[in-house]
């Protein structure tokens, strides 16, 4: 039940990306070119997905032991400083999302809608997992 759950969902967040149109590695890039092209409208997005995950996480964060519906634990991060780790991730994806337009889960839709360049994406952000487990020993 657990797994088709996460199916069900994991397609609606997919359809959420393909109609709010951040599959689209122009709406992406033309919403980060503030001098040029510039469009709002993934600014709304991201505000919608805020204001419906805003409550559900100030729920979790003041349980003890969080939970999901299905009574399974929440594992939340630990670590509440900025260190430089964090900073240099930020930047190394913000960096990967200016160029190509696109971020992990809207690469996998894009493979979906046919749009195999993001093969390119995807195999490079494969890539940097890898070397980012060497490095952390992780």
């Amino acid at each position: 039940m657990k797994n088709f759950l996460a199916f069900v969902f994991g397609g609606i967040f997919s359809a959420g990306l393909i109609l709010s149109g951040m599959s689209n590695p122009e709406k992406v890039l033309n919403f980060l070119d503030l001098f040029g092209t510039w469009d709002a409208s993934l600014a709304f997005v991201m505000m919608g997905a805020i204001a419906v995950a805003f409550i559900p996480f100030q729920r979790i964060m003041r349980q003890a032991e969080p939970k999901t519906i299905l009574n399974e634990p929440i594992d939340l991060p630990k670590q509440t400083q900025i260190d430089s780790k964090l900073i240099t991730g930020s930047f190394i994806f913000g960096i990967g999302w200016g160029v190509a337009g696109i971020c992990p889960a809207p690469s996998l839709t894009l493979i979906g809608l046919g749009y195999y360049q993001a093969i390119y994406f995807i195999v490079a952000m494969l890539v940097g997992i890898l070397i980012h487990r060497k490095v952390a020993g992780a």
